[in-house]
């Protein structure tokens, strides 16, 4: 279920950009070249398409599949301290997230086609999966805020490790270990763990939402900083595209906010429409992933929007029921409070008792092409009428959503930069990580050795 609405923070706030709060009017933005300078911030669900297991899922997730290893905690498979102590659950998760085994999405597409038409200013992403190089964004236009496959270092010496012999330990589910003869320590991928601080291409580049005329973002709960606090440096007046599941961020607080509420592909497939760019953005995908993984992928948003259609039916029903129940209660007070009345003062109002009359109904005219529905702020939820039904459902976010209000809390921040804080660098080699190998073939020692 796609559609666009407008949640203003105040009855009186009106856009000062946009003709009215439509993807339609976003659309006019670019045709008419006032928007030549789009920024687009990418979380999990932009991925949820190319098949990308979620990880708390009970019995199919990643972070179940790793129960069976006996870790302190799931998370702990993103910790620096764990993996240098065992690295192999790590290499087990890897071997499932490794960007050879996935293709993009429409939506990657759609950032692509951007970039093609010299539209694309910057794309931050918190994703690890490297889809954005796949589907052709150029590199020096992606910002990968929590790191990715795309590189891998030793964990001691920081020595590099060549891409060809690393795609064959992570297809082994083996952990490497560095080629340097004086140091043995491990590799892993250029991935942000707890307790490491974000690229330095992520501050680089921080102040580049302040030079956006167009701010869109996909499929993030924006909840992990700092990258959740990229949106609100839009300047004010600056028109904001939201395609997510829900509301987040502040979102819906300023006049030139667009949410596009349902699955990021179904909402890119819209703007598309509207731009007349959808024949174009379908066969650069299909050309990028092949037409049987484009039929996968579409057969996959359809079985998950009727999956979800079932979900909202079944919630209807639901209400329903309580609301039965509910009327039915208060049909029984009312009896018993009437029942209890004295004779004389129900006598005396009868005699002044005024006729009451059903209210209207509506006139056909009057019938609503919008609908007003709750939000988290209380505000309008502007539903388009015409638009369809289509792919409703965003699976729950996958890896690395790490830097959490609570992993601050839990873990400790830095106090100038609100980072969970850096563990210190160089730490001796504990005898399990100089022995982890007994040559450079071979597997890690089991943790009981």
């Amino acid at each position: 279920m796609s559609y666009s609405f407008s949640s203003p923070a105040a009855e009186d706030m009106q856009p000062q950009t946009l003709t009215d709060c439509t993807i339609s009017s976003i659309a006019e933005l670019i045709k008419n070249g006032v928007a030549k300078k789009i920024v687009v911030m990418t979380g999990a669900g932009i991925s949820t398409a190319a098949g990308i297991p979620d990880f708390r899922s009970p019995n199919t997730g990643l972070y179940h599949n790793l129960a069976r290893l006996e870790l302190p905690h799931p998370e702990a498979v993103f910790e620096k301290s764990f993996f240098r102590d065992d690295p192999r659950p790590f290499y087990i998760l890897a071997k499932e997230l490794y960007p050879e085994n996935f293709k993009p999405t429409v939506s990657h597409a759609f950032v692509s086609l951007l970039a093609q038409r010299g539209l694309l200013r910057m794309l931050f992403t918190q994703n690890i999966d490297c889809l954005e190089r796949k589907a052709g964004v150029p590199p020096d236009l992606i910002v990968e805020a929590h790191g990715s496959f795309a590189t891998q270092h030793c964990i001691e010496c920081r020595a590099s490790f060549p891409d060809e012999e690393m795609r064959k330990y992570v297809e082994e589910g083996r952990p490497p270990i560095c080629r340097r003869p004086d140091c043995g320590g491990y590799v892993k991928p250029d991935i942000v763990f707890f307790g490491e601080g974000l690229p330095s291409s992520f501050f680089d580049n921080l102040m580049v939402p302040l030079e956006a005329d167009l701010v869109i973002v996909v499929g993030t709960s924006l909840t992990v900083y700092p990258f959740a606090e990229l949106p609100r440096l839009a300047r004010e007046g600056v028109p904001r595209l939201l395609f997510n599941m829900d509301p987040v961020g502040d979102f819906g607080q300023r006049g030139d906010d667009v949410l596009c509420l349902g699955s990021c592909d179904a909402g890119i497939r819209k703007l598309a429409d509207e731009l007349g760019w959808r024949e174009e953005l379908e066969k650069l995908w299909v050309g990028m992933v092949g037409e049987e993984e484009a039929e996968r992928q579409r057969a996959r948003n359809e079985r998950e929007r009727e999956e979800a259609v079932h979900q909202l039916d079944d919630l209807a029903k639901d209400m329903e029921q309580k609301l039965e129940l509910s009327e039915d209660h208060d049909d029984r007070d009312a009896e018993v409070v009437a029942n209890s009345e004295p004779q004389e003062k129900k006598k005396d109002e009868s005699s002044t008792a005024i006729p009451v009359t059903a209210a209207p109904e509506p006139a056909d005219d009057q019938t609503l092409a919008t609908q007003k529905e709750f939000s988290p702020q209380n505000s309008e939820r502007v539903v388009e009428a015409e638009t369809a039904v289509e792919d409703p459902l965003i699976r729950p976010h996958n890896v690395l959503e790490y830097h959490s209000e609570t992993d601050k809390e839990s873990r400790g921040t830095d106090s100038t930069t609100g980072l969970p804080s850096v563990q210190a660098e160089g730490a001796p080699l504990n005898k399990k990580s100089e022995n982890a190998l007994d040559n450079q073939s071979g597997s890690p020692k089991p943790a009981s050795e």
